[in-house]
């Protein structure tokens, strides 16, 4: 379960786990966070690749709710999870009725059923690759219209967040760790203690 910003809701995605209970699925972890959908590096992403087992079932609400990398890194993730001989299930792509079905490998339909997956699998990593390139370009171009209007004040600052990373740091939690945590960049984590601490001599 993923949402971009610590502003989001991951309550929505929790249905997913309901629905696995429901088809006869042990629920063995969840793995949630929030985080950026492009970066790769993401800690629970890393953290359930490196826990997986043969046999396992990854569930994701939505394909780019796992990832929203270019076309060629989506597809080496799905690959790692895979080589790890776990299967994704992503609900109107890949459903678990379809991962859990007793079909011959070798069978037409197994092959058939396969490379339609994978083609969905395809076209569904590059559209969410792209929204996502979409969604910024609109940014960019929103914030060049505010400037070019005098409008433009910037980024509002998450209190909460700021508030949650200031305490982190002052319980001697490292830069990194303290944005693994957070879901944060070290760059956010290095600009918010070093504005505390620069209030703190004014």
């Amino acid at each position: 379960m993923r949402v971009s910003t610590t502003a989001q809701d991951l309550e929505r995605q929790q249905a997913i786990i309901a629905d696995a209970k429901a088809q006869g699925y042990y629920v063995a972890a969840v793995y949630s966070e929030k985080a950026s959908g492009v970066r790769a590096d993401r800690p629970e992403l890393q953290r359930m690749i490196a826990e997986l087992q043969a046999g396992d079932a990854v569930i994701c609400e939505r394909l780019d709710r796992l990832t929203r990398l270019p076309l060629e890194q989506a597809e080496a993730l799905i690959h790692s999870i895979q080589e790890k001989g776990a299967r994704l299930a992503i609900p109107g792509v890949v459903d678990l009725s379809e991962i859990s079905a007793t079909i011959d490998p070798n069978s037409t339909a197994a092959i058939v059923l396969a490379d339609t997956q994978r083609m969905l699998l395809r076209i569904m990593l590059k559209a969410a690759h792209e929204d996502y390139e979409t969604r910024r370009r609109r940014a960019a171009e929103g914030i060049a219209i505010a400037k070019a209007a005098g409008k433009y004040k910037g980024k509002a600052p998450n209190i909460k967040t700021n508030e949650q990373i200031v305490k982190l740091r002052a319980e001697g939690v490292s830069i990194n760790e303290t944005a693994k945590r957070l879901s944060v960049s070290p760059a956010t984590v290095k600009r918010v203690w070093a504005a505390h601490n620069a209030e703190g001599k004014a």
